[in-house]
């Protein structure tokens, strides 16, 4: 209201009480005069919005990103030019990068808004990078492209600005690649290409296979179908004079939640102007930066994309004759979607898995490592523009990228939980958890729900969609190519009706001119409304009744469409007209189930069971930790750092690059061939010292002992490693320890699971009973060394049997009893002389134990694994009834 009005309400507030005793007429007039103020400001907010748009789509590069950066390549001055441009991005002030840190390349989508969400705030994939010390650039593209541009020209672009950021960073692991929404399929279709130059690969809300879905959602993949295929867009491209108006892709995103777009967003303004402007600003300059495509672009990506569903199912090609085949893709891909996302719903977004493999040991053979991480609520947009969700997913797959980049092959899903909540919270660094979990294609289609009945109306789209563009091009185009002239399309542009919504309410409106005026009286005299009034409960009411009535028509509208999609692309006629069979046999191979595939994964397969015994000490050493660990690094990002104290205390001359690459190895061997992987572990240590195998040895335990104390399982798998690692000690050391565990001088061990140093040393020393034949001969020779050990020398000799030919005055002090044909060589009681009764006791009671240990406790671990350790014995001791031939 007015100032000079002010007096009089004042005047006339002490009589209120009289004439209104119950308060609702002062909570009208309250009410009427907010709701004419916001009125005025929520107008004027609309006027600001037409402005910047004006201003942003009349700059040469506009860009929404809230960061300074520099042009360090152009796309036009490439041999294919384009209209993408990389840049440099610099951090904030208060905030330092290293330059020998791994680089974040981002790229954004290009799918009718302009560039830059990827950096929109401080809290976005972006600031997050920057904050952790990694360089980072940003991939960004112009309004219009360069004519003749393809998709594979942009792909080619792409590769050469990765190339060149790669040369800047020489010292420095390979970029991790962020593709968002349309970006995704874009890098990965590179990484196809070009595997070699892309380290870990995020791509969030990214379509790649865009005939899944699950009925009830994801209305969008029926429009393809419901419009005939993708004549219509070929139509809109003609029309524009080779150019498509990004304003149409945004107008089909808007028509998915009618009750946002009409009401729920305008709503938010008004309700809260006082607050709300500037967020709402903010955005609408990147949501209202139309672009506009290239025609032959957008008909590439709609036939091959949208409706023939190629790149998920490896039938993509290029015009120089290569094929575009997700498996080539050698970096692990983290793919982030959430189940609130209507525009990539998360069937869209990890499909392709199903569609290019026929099992996780097609994966593994691959040596591929996808990891999926499905958020619970969030839209498309706030995947990678919220910041609650940067601040918690983002983040974490920032800092536990390295972790991520070791992970072997296989299928992965992960969970991030927030680490007050958790009972060992005392012993997370972060305020969040990142852990990992293996999956199959049975958990995986949980997600999916692939129907093959579906999947053949969608080919039954895909020819209906061929034929229809065939009749357009030779009838209809001819005519619109005729009539439409650039200045027809740039017309056509300006009258979109998303285009004029935005200039009607500018500045250049001439009924808009008193607006300033009028809202700038208002903000000097403003009148807040609290939430309390009644009248502000009822519009809030009126406002909750008016979005689910539009969410009503909306999911009418929704089934309606799918059900007329289902009957008529399921009809038998109709599929057998366009060449396929009425039933669920005429559905299209999956890429992984082919023979020659399956030839593939055989070969793989059998080389690496040829590299088992290649290597040599760092080999034996990582294979260890692995094992220990489960095979695969546990559940969560506090193994990481078991794995990073391994190689600062194993291999620290290892460069990171390579480091990660024999874990890499090493965790495939296992994986593939566990029990070979570790019965080659003696011969990987072979000729070595006792004192660099204990060294060793002593660094597991420093790397195990890095997060805790270890599980009963993890303990008992140690325990076996120690085994494996006793047998590749050399005979007389061998020997020497084990007189030295009998007279209770065992070496001490510091792991935390590893029990008692004196049990250790005692199984320790029975394992070393497990030796190959023609040990024994050596052992006599050892036990003349220590002069000072009685009971030593009389253990070493009670355990020298097979010998006995060789020191026939070892028979007096430990003979074997009788009937020794009915037991094992390792399992007689020898007799002995009262000064070795201590040693010759501790040997019946040893063994059992090094049989334990020598044995895999694992359940995955076979019957003949077991077995195996129990040969070797009888190999290395004899049978007694041999010996007594001998004799």
């Amino acid at each position: 209201m007015p100032s000079a009005t002010a007096p009089l309400f004042a005047l006339a507030e002490p009589f209120a009480p009289l004439f209104d005793p119950f308060g609702f007429g002062r909570a009208a007039a309250d009410y009427w005069r907010d709701s004419v103020e916001r009125s005025i400001l929520y107008w004027d907010v609309m006027r600001q919005r037409g402005n910047e748009y004006l201003e942003h789509i009349e700059k040469t590069r506009p860009t929404v990103l809230g960061f300074d950066t520099d042009i360090v390549m152009e796309g036009e001055t490439l041999p294919r030019p384009v209209n993408y441009e990389l840049l440099r991005v610099h951090p904030p002030e208060g905030v330092e990068t290293d330059e020998l840190a791994r680089p974040f390349v981002v790229v954004d989508p290009r799918a009718g808004h302009g560039p830059g969400i990827g950096g929109f705030k401080p809290d976005s994939e972006i600031g997050i990078a920057l904050r952790a010390g990694h360089p980072c650039y940003f991939i960004a593209f112009m309004p219009y492209p360069v004519p003749g541009q393809r998709v594979e020209d942009v792909v080619e672009a792409e590769v050469t600005f990765l190339r060149h950021v790669a040369e800047l960073h020489p010292d420095s692991e390979k970029p991790m690649v962020v593709g968002n929404c349309q970006a995704g399929w874009q890098i990965m279709m590179a990484a196809a290409l070009e595997p070699e130059l892309f380290g870990p690969i995020l791509i969030a809300g990214a379509p790649l296979s865009y005939w899944a879905g699950e009925r009830g959602k994801a209305p969008m993949r029926y429009t393809g179908g419901m419009t005939g295929g993708s004549w219509a867009t070929h139509m809109l491209s003609d029309m524009g004079d080779g150019l498509f108006d990004g304003a149409w892709l945004v107008q089909n995103f808007e028509r998915l939640n009618p009750a946002n777009t009409w009401w729920d967003k305008q709503y938010n303004l008004y309700a809260h102007v006082d607050t709300e402007a500037d967020r709402y600003l903010q955005f609408e300059r990147w949501w209202g930066g139309h672009v506009v495509l290239g025609g032959e672009e957008i008909q590439y990506i709609v036939d091959n994309l949208f409706v023939g569903n190629r790149l998920s199912t490896a039938q993509l090609v290029t015009s120089d004759g290569r094929r575009i085949d997700l498996r080539n893709v050698r970096s692990p891909v983290v793919v982030f979607c959430s189940q609130g996302d209507d525009i990539t719903p998360p069937p869209q977004a990890l499909g392709w898995v199903r569609d290019l493999y026929d099992g996780v040991d097609d994966i593994i053979a691959n040596e591929q490592t996808i990891v999926y991480c499905v958020h619970d609520k969030t839209g498309h947009l706030g995947i990678f523009v919220s910041g609650s969700v940067s601040r918690k997913e983002h983040a974490e797959f920032t800092a536990n990228m390295d972790y991520i980049d070791v992970l072997p092959p296989g299928l992965y899903e992960t969970t991030v939980s927030k680490a007050s909540e958790r009972p060992d919270a005392e012993l997370i660094e972060r305020d969040y958890l990142l852990e990992f979990s293996t999956r199959d294609l049975d958990d995986l289609n949980q997600v999916v729900k692939h129907s093959p009945e579906d999947e053949l109306r969608f080919a039954t789209v895909a020819r209906v969609s061929e034929i229809n563009l065939g009749l357009y091009r030779q009838f209809l185009q001819p005519w619109i190519r005729a009539v439409s002239t650039p200045e027809s399309a740039r017309w056509m542009r300006k009258m979109h009706p998303n285009r004029m919504g935005y200039r009607l309410l500018s500045d250049r409106n001439p009924m808009m001119s008193s607006l300033p005026v009028m809202a700038e009286s208002v903000r000097k005299h403003r009148h807040e409304l609290g939430d309390d009034n009644i009248f502000r409960v009822y519009e809030d009411i009126g406002s909750s009744l008016i979005s689910r009535s539009l969410d009503a028509w909306r999911v009418l509208r929704d089934r309606a469409l799918e059900k007329a999609f289902l009957d008529l692309y399921g009809q038998p006629l109709l599929q057998s007209l366009v060449g396929l069979k009425g039933a669920v046999e005429g559905e299209r191979q999956v890429p992984g189930s082919e023979p020659e595939r399956r030839r593939f994964i055989q070969r793989r397969q059998q080389e690496v069971r040829e590299q088992v015994a290649q290597g040599g000490a760092h080999e034996a050493v990582m294979r260890s930790v692995i094992f220990v660990l489960g095979g695969a690094p546990a559940t969560d990002g506090r193994n990481f750092r078991r794995l990073q104290a391994s190689r600062s205390e194993l291999e620290p001359e290892l460069r990171l690059e390579d480091f990660k690459h024999l874990m890499r190895d090493q965790f495939f061997i296992l994986k593939q061939d566990r029990e070979a992987a570790l019965e080659a572990i003696p011969e990987l240590l072979k000729g070595l010292d006792a004192r660099t195998i204990d060294g060793h040895i002593e660094h597991i335990e420093h790397v195990l002992a890095a997060s805790g104390e270890l599980s009963e399982h993890a303990a008992a798998r140690f325990e076996r490693i120690k085994a494996l690692f006793g047998k590749a000690r050399p005979a007389t050391r061998r020997t020497a320890r084990r007189s030295s565990g009998a007279s209770g001088n065992s070496r001490t061990r510091t792991a935390p699971a590893s029990g008692t140093s004196a049990k250790r040393g005692t199984r320790q020393s029975a394992s070393e009973a497990s030796r190959v034949e023609g040990q024994a001969q050596a052992a006599p020779k050892a036990d003349a060394e220590p002069a000072d050990a009685p009971a030593a020398k009389a253990q070493a000799r009670t355990e020298a049997k097979p010998a006995a030919e060789a020191k026939p005055e070892t028979k007096p002090e430990a003979k074997p009893e009788p009937k020794p044909e009915s037991k094992p060589a390792a399992e007689t009681k020898p007799e002995a002389k009262s000064e070795t009764k201590p040693a010759a006791e501790a040997k019946p009671e040893a063994e059992p134990k090094a049989a334990q240990a020598a044995t895999p406790t694992s359940s995955e671990v076979g019957n003949d694994a077991e077995k195996a350790p129990a040969a070797t014995r009888r190999r290395s001791t004899g049978s007694p009834r041999g010996q007594r031939r001998k004799r």
